[in-house]
């Protein structure tokens, strides 16, 4: 008898877990709170690394259609100087393939093609312990239960709570979030100024970034350091309010820097929140996570890779190996932990350089990870 196993997100992690299983003939119930692929804005792009994302994709038999859609030249990368001098102007080689990028829409509808999502389907909990598996309790009133409940529900996961009582942190960094469409007709100084992936510029505590996505559509990403209630006299619906606060904040800064929040349509106020750097629980039959659910971190091109991955390899094992449903978890949780600890690492110094009181400390950084 085949396990009744449930996926609670549609994220990145969840469909790769869900197409993984599908692949192999293995029924798998997804659920996710939106009303519909389209209800809310899918966001940016995704750097999908050989050994992680890639390989996740591999495993789900999408790998070529991949290839096909990313954008390989999005892993150019330019740091300029508050000022505006190029300090650095990293490109790929033609043939590099390290970290193609692809908009999450285009990620999300790849995956998503064969599978029968369960839209609207809010959870509030998952109470494991049952005589007949873990049991899922939803927005509406009603319940179902399955073997295996796989919490892939983000930051502020709804499943979480049935292993794990630990909640994420501010880890003191902001992010507000603008977009520009149509550059290259309507702002071809800034498409040149960002070329084919993304511009960044570092200031003491506080940084802009700038990443090309397909379509014209550019993603603008302002950083600092912040108390949580930075905005508490600001009304951040207010879109000139934000702009004018954000213009200040980085007065003195390049002109075509500026630029890139003047001519933003909205802005989106996303304080970076992580969960503890080696986050672990104890296991729990009926239950597990991945992604962000089991180990939030600072979002440096890891989260989503790692998610993916998470998912692929937890559904090649209950496919390829059903006997012992339970075993196959633990081994699971033991190897996420492993390796989600060392990216948690990785990410959160990572973080502390990118947003310093030294700007130096993130051109330290770009070096170390791309040296030229």
């Amino acid at each position: 008898m085949r396990h009744r196993i449930a996926v609670v997100g549609s994220g990145p992690g969840g469909l790769t877990f869900a197409r993984v299983l599908h692949r192999h003939d293995h029924p798998v119930t997804v659920l996710e709170r939106d009303p519909g692929p389209d209800a809310r804005p899918p966001g940016g792009t995704l750097d999908l690394h050989e050994g992680l994302g890639q390989l996740a994709l591999d495993k789900a038999g999408v790998l070529a259609k991949f290839e096909a859609l990313s954008r390989p030249e999005g892993q150019a990368m330019r740091i300029l100087d508050t000022d505006g001098t190029v300090l650095r102007d990293w490109r790929p080689r033609p043939d590099d393939r390290a970290n193609p990028e692809i908009d999450r829409r285009q990620l999300r509808d790849l995956l998503l093609a064969p599978l029968d999502v369960q839209w609207g389907r809010s959870v509030t909990r998952v109470v494991p312990g049952q005589q007949d598996g873990a049991q899922i309790h939803f927005a509406d009133g009603r319940q179902e239960t399955f073997d295996l409940v796989v919490g892939a529900d983000g930051a502020w996961s709804r499943t979480r709570p049935a292993v794990s009582p630990v909640t994420p942190h501010y880890t003191g960094v902001t992010s507000v979030e603008t977009s520009l469409d149509d550059v290259d007709t309507r702002h071809p100084d800034l498409a040149r100024l960002i070329g084919d992936g993304s511009v960044s510029a570092y200031g003491a505590n506080r940084s802009l970034v700038a990443q090309r996505n397909s379509g014209g559509h550019i993603k603008v990403y302002a950083k600092f350091r912040a108390p949580l209630d930075w905005h508490a006299h600001l009304d951040l619906a207010d879109v000139e309010a934000v702009r004018a606060s954000l213009l200040a904040l980085f007065d003195g800064w390049a002109p075509p820097l500026l630029d890139l929040l003047r001519h933003g349509t909205a802005f989106v106020h996303r304080p970076l929140y992580a969960l503890p750097v080696s986050h672990t629980w104890t296991h729990v039959p009926g239950v597990t996570l991945l992604g962000d659910a089991a180990h939030l971190m600072p979002p440096l091109g890891a989260g989503a890779n790692l998610a993916m991955l998470e998912g692929a390899e937890l559904a090649e094992s209950l496919a390829t190996a059903p006997g012992d449903l339970d075993e196959a978890v633990r081994v699971f949780e033991e190897r996420m932990w492993a390796r989600a600890g060392r990216w948690a690492k990785i990410t959160t110094a990572g973080l502390e350089r990118l947003v310093s009181p030294d700007p130096a400390e993130a051109i330290a950084q770009f070096d170390q990870v791309q040296p030229s």
